[in-house]
């Protein structure tokens, strides 16, 4: 078993083989794959060495201390976070090989194509169809919503319904998505920032070779619950330093601007410091748990947190600047790569943080997953369990 002195060593190698100072950035990056100190705890020949995944910090700093580059994962949180896990655990070897390098390096972004419009928070009860023609290829057509990122994506990870005739959570199968391909149209969704950073993705005859399925035919349902098991982890559960975060511009405006200062604010303020950092300790154990499988319900409930830990503190930040508090000099219809919390106004990060409780899984289907699953209450009645997706009314 790999071990962190074994690490350090192969660290050392990659750096001295390839000089961050006189390496193309790509280059260093698909060499770093390559050596199996991408993700330590992926297989050989896979950007890792089948190490522990609590050994990926003694990788990270060896490389952060020499200057090396990142793969610069706020940009491709998607396809790191998400489709990665999933292709890793059900997808062939081919499409291992194909995707995960490129990905990891990030020459291909990555987006989701799972909510609908016509579903709302009921992902099972998607309506995008894909039917298999002659060729053995799929043609799917049909409307995702909430895009984060299509713009700017070449891969998508993608359900669709294939046999309406089976109840909500089965007929529904797993697919990579082109989104170069003839038949996807990607169009802005402007927010309540002003930017567009959400899509509405557009799917008309979009054809999806078989070797592009992940998983088996109908299986969907379990494949993207790996997806989305890891995408709360990835939201919810962001190795941040104490006093990280949201809670950051708020103490820092505290300690700098004295006159605004009110028992009131201050008793509030401490509530929510306290608050930010068991968030912040809960999640490092969470990572500490990941490390020896795979995420469970528990990310749920940080994601959870995160999203009304986020909303409170951005509203006392309004609170305490008071009317500069609302301005916001950027309103302006863009088209971002990176969603930045910390880098913009006051005004900003109130307004964007009222996404955090829909995105990634509105708050109150997690909060069902956190009473069935980690506190083992009674699920609620469920009457369209057994009927066919074809006969549920809509």
């Amino acid at each position: 078993m790999t071990d962190a002195a074994e690490l350090r060593e192969r660290t050392r190698s990659l750096l001295a083989a390839h000089p961050p100072a006189g390496t193309d950035r790509l280059d260093f990056l698909r060499a770093r794959f390559d050596a199996g100190l991408a993700w330590v705890h992926y297989p050989e020949g896979l950007g890792g060495l089948g190490a522990s995944r609590s050994l990926q910090p003694v990788v990270d700093a060896e490389l952060q201390a020499a200057g090396a580059p990142d793969n610069d994962p706020r940009r491709n949180g998607i396809g790191l976070g998400m489709a990665a896990p999933t292709i890793l655990r059900y997808g062939t070897e081919e499409q291992q090989r194909r995707y995960l390098r490129p990905l990891w390096t990030g020459e291909e972004v990555w987006c989701q194509l799972f909510s609908e419009p016509g579903a709302g928070s009921d992902l099972a009860a998607l309506g995008t169809r894909a039917v298999r023609g002659e060729s053995g290829d799929w043609i799917v057509n049909g409307q995702k919503v909430w895009t984060s990122g299509a713009h700017l994506a070449r891969w998508a990870i993608l359900i669709a319904r294939t046999d309406p005739d089976l109840p909500k959570h089965q007929g529904i199968t797993y697919f990579i998505c082109d989104m170069t391909d003839p038949g996807v149209e990607v169009r802005p969704l402007r927010q309540i920032t002003g930017e567009a950073e959400f899509n509405e993705v557009f799917l008309t005859d979009v054809r999806i070779p078989d070797d592009r399925r992940l998983g088996e035919i109908g299986d969907g349902w379990r494949v993207a619950q790996t997806t989305l098991m890891n995408e709360r982890v990835s939201i919810g559960g962001m190795r941040i330093p104490r006093e990280g975060g949201m809670i950051n511009p708020v103490v820092r405006t505290w300690r700098e601007r004295p006159e605004l200062r009110t028992p009131d604010l201050h008793q509030r303020l401490l509530t929510l410091w306290v608050e930010a950092e068991v968030v912040r300790l809960t999640g490092e154990r969470l990572r500490q748990q990941l490390a020896a499988g795979q995420p469970g319900p528990e990310g749920s409930g940080m994601k959870l947190a995160f999203a009304r830990l986020n909303q409170e503190i951005s509203g006392l930040e309004v609170e305490l600047r008071g009317e500069e508090g609302l301005f916001y000099d950027d309103w302006t219809l863009r088209r971002p790569e990176l969603v930045d919390f910390t880098g913009r106004d006051a005004g900003y990060r109130y307004l964007r943080a009222k996404g955090n409780s829909i995105e990634g899984g509105t708050s109150e289907v997690l909060l069902n997953i956190v009473a069935e699953r980690v506190l083992g209450l009674p699920a609620e009645p469920r009457t369209d369990k057994d009927v066919a997706w074809k006969d549920l009314s809509r």
